[in-house]
């Protein structure tokens, strides 16, 4: 049922929280008011924290909070929250480890029963309306509580004081004595041992169904990859490399890709990325893209770079706001184009062999639905979709290559690509007539950081304007909106102006490396000095200065229980992870010991966690195997930065994958001004040179310059 009235969050920005303004539920957003009511009428607190593109967030809300029973339920004996867990992810970090520590899962909708002081005592994830043979309905888990908070009052808060004070230890111990000392070779060497036990090597990816693409794992591999010293037997490049490349162009070939469209959806239902979980978010096209430009520049094959190119247009054509900034997500579920009075997931993406002979006719249906696995009764194996809603359909997933077709249908390759080019096309317009999924149209800092990134990537690597224009854009934007250069501070989020929400360490690490890419793609001095400006933030608001590395959370909320570090790089890699590579890059840029020093230390505090688990940090094994190779620089160097013979030197530079590179250019008085006091060799370049040339130094340590290409791509060649 949909409330007549409004409730509190309809005054809220999040289009999560939103969503939920017309329930019969008394929500609350998470602050004050809400806490100070559950103390004045000594309530415990119901707290429900999801996220806009969220499926069974969405079921939850139809079963059971738009039941005007259990809305009348929840206001006679609990004060009710909801929290967008991407608008406040520090609310969710919290009971987010909660509820995995008491139930051993997680996930969203996530449901959490809490004081009034704010401590949790119950938790889980979705709830059924009614109870299930083995699993309590959500009215039966209310009125369970209720009776326990009157008759066993007591026991409730000892048990809260308890857990949290579980959670505080379990949280110090993660952390290591940041003098403990530890071994990146031998971290390397058991990361890897972990990704090879794991490995699917007929459909790539780690483990089985369900199948997340987490890219941080592959870039991981990728490093090891270009690694021709350090490494060993064990951890030999050529292994790491296919295991990364056959995972990226299995995902490419199935279901989770969108051919159509362009991007990926969140993670695949089975082994063979076949059939998707729909949605579609920022933070997996940002680092997905990043993972097959790199991919590219390892392997030279072309394929990943038409994969990079497609998700970055597809950012710029779905995900894009006027203003430059990046939406946030699009959402797994639609009104069904075939007339359904209600939402089901995938309806805006899957396909019957009718709908594909209307649109192409039958000779070029036959051609299509063979390269991409359309079948008369559906291609969705059975069972794969629990509400039956894929039986009988198709999800598009490449069964066969342009060569493969082409050779297949007798034609000529260049011909079979641009039939199956038009054919997308024609697709892609009929379905661009259904009813579009949800748009989460929220910017977040942290989310844009990380896109930023993937767009100056394929500027530089693609050669490409338009990614380097939506980049710029993009950081113009978050420095207009959502950044205070009075106190160097960030805001979380933006829709219909920016939130009252303070930016978290994500928000700043992840835009930090945006805004380094995005210098190394423009050279422009003015992002530099910005993210510098952020790391001191950074480091004032959220360095532990007693074990090292960064909080989640600043030092100012006191609605936050429980100062937390991540210690996973998940979905989204942690912000200490990321922060490591930037302070790298900052040290070489710079050449600055003590931010080098800085992240050694923020390294060592996870010392622990990368030698028992480097499974579970491998961007930060990969930024920790950084600090202790030696750097290399190339430093550009012309009178005029749009002189063709220094565009060619650019090029070389950004051809092969070489994690160690640091890259800068001299073009002009402000860039050796602000160069020449860190590095001795820019200080005597000469003022006006008479053609461009590149200087290669290895451990600050120079070469002779070189002055064309070709001579450049063999100095590279040889690292």
């Amino acid at each position: 049922m949909v409330s007549s009235s409004p409730n509190r969050l309809a005054r809220e920005k999040s289009p999560y929280l939103l969503q939920h303004a017309h329930n019969p539920v008394d929500w609350f957003p998470w602050g004050e008011e809400a806490f100070a009511k559950a103390r004045a009428e000594d309530k415990p607190i119901f707290l429900s924290i999801g996220y806009s593109t969220c499926h069974w967030c969405h079921v939850m809300e139809h079963e059971s909070f738009e039941s005007t029973a259990i809305a009348a339920f929840l206001a006679e004996h609990f004060v009710s929250i909801k929290v967008d867990r991407e608008e406040r992810p520090d609310v969710d970090q919290v009971y987010m480890t909660f509820v995995q520590a008491t139930t051993g899962h997680g996930g969203w909708p996530m449901s959490v029963w809490l004081t009034p002081d704010l401590r949790p005592f119950v938790g889980g994830t979705y709830f059924p309306p009614t109870d299930l043979p083995g699993r309590p309905g959500f009215i039966t888990v209310l009125r369970r509580i209720a009776e326990l908070w009157k008759t066993e009052r007591g026991q409730i808060e000892d048990k809260a004081h308890s857990l949290l004070s579980a959670l505080r230890e379990a949280e110090n111990q993660a952390i290591a004595d940041p003098n403990e000392s530890w071994s990146s070779p031998k971290s390397l060497q058991i990361g890897f041992d972990q990704y090879a036990r794991m490995f699917d090597s007929h459909e790539g990816g780690f483990g089985g169904a369900p199948k997340f693409p987490r890219p941080v794992n592959l870039e991981f591999l990728l490093f090891l990859a270009a690694q021709k010293s350090g490494t060993t037997s064990a951890t030999r490049p050529e292994a790491a490399e296919g295991m990364a490349l056959h995972t990226l162009r299995k995902m490419a070939d199935g279901g989770m890709h969108d051919h159509l469209g362009g991007g990926f959806h969140r993670y695949s239902v089975d082994a063979q990325w076949h059939v998707p979980h729909f949605e579609k978010m920022l933070y997996d096209q940002a680092q997905l893209a990043q993972v097959y430009l790199s991919a590219f520049q390892v392997s030279g094959d072309k394929s990943f770079a038409r994969v990079a190119r497609n998700v970055l247009h597809y950012v710029m054509h779905d995900l894009t706001s006027p203003e430059g900034g990046f939406y946030s997500a699009e959402d797994a579920d639609s009104l069904s184009h075939a007339g359904a009075a209600r939402k089901q997931e995938g309806a805006f993406y899957i396909w019957t062999e009718a709908e594909i002979r209307e649109v192409l006719g039958e000779d070029r249906m036959e051609e299509f639905c063979a390269v991409f696995g359309v079948e008369a009764e559906g291609n969705v194996p059975v069972g794969s979709d629990p509400h039956g809603e894929l039986d009988g359909v198709n999800v598009l997933i490449q069964r066969l290559g342009p060569q493969e077709a082409a050779e297949r249908f007798g034609r000529k390759l260049e011909n079979m690509e641009h039939r199956l080019d038009d054919d997308r096309s024609a697709l892609l317009a009929r379905r661009g007539l259904r009813p579009r999924p949800h748009l989460d149209d929220k910017i977040l800092t942290a989310w844009n950081g990380l896109m930023i990134g993937a767009f100056a990537r394929g500027a530089q690597i693609l050669n490409d304007a338009s990614f380097l224009q939506a980049a710029q854009r993009a950081a113009t934007f978050l420095r207009e909106h959502l950044f205070d250069p009075a106190n160097g501070e960030l805001k979380r989020s933006f829709r219909e102006g920016p939130s009252t929400i303070s930016g978290f360490a994500a928000d700043y690490a992840f835009l930090i490396s945006g805004l380094l890419d995005l210098y190394a793609a423009d050279f422009d001095l003015g992002w530099l000095r910005w993210a510098r400006q952020l790391q001191d933030t950074l480091d004032l608001h959220f360095w532990d200065q007693i074990r090292g590395g960064y909080f989640s959370t600043n030092d100012r909320d006191p609605g936050i229980l429980l100062r937390m570090k991540e210690d996973y790089d998940g979905a989204e890699p942690t912000p200490t992870s990321v922060a490591v590579g930037n302070l790298w890059r900052f040290g070489q840029l710079y050449h600055n010991d003590v931010l080098i020093s800085h992240a050694k230390h923020a390294v060592s505090a996870f010392a622990t966690r990368l030698e028992a688990q480097p499974f579970g940090m491998p961007l930060l094994l990969v930024a920790a195997a950084r600090l202790e190779r030696p750097p290399l620089h190339l430093i550009l160097h012309g009178a005029d930065p749009a002189s063709p013979d220094l565009a060619a030197l650019r090029v070389e530079a950004r051809r092969r994958y070489l994690p160690q590179l640091v890259v800068i250019e001299i073009t002009n008085q402000a860039a050796r001004d602000y160069f020449a006091p860190r590095h001795p060799v820019i200080e005597h370049l000469p003022a006006s040179p008479s053609e461009p040339a590149a200087y290669l130094c290895e451990d600050f340590v120079c070469r002779l310059p070189v002055t064309r290409a070709e001579d450049l791509r063999a100095l590279l060649a040889e690292i």
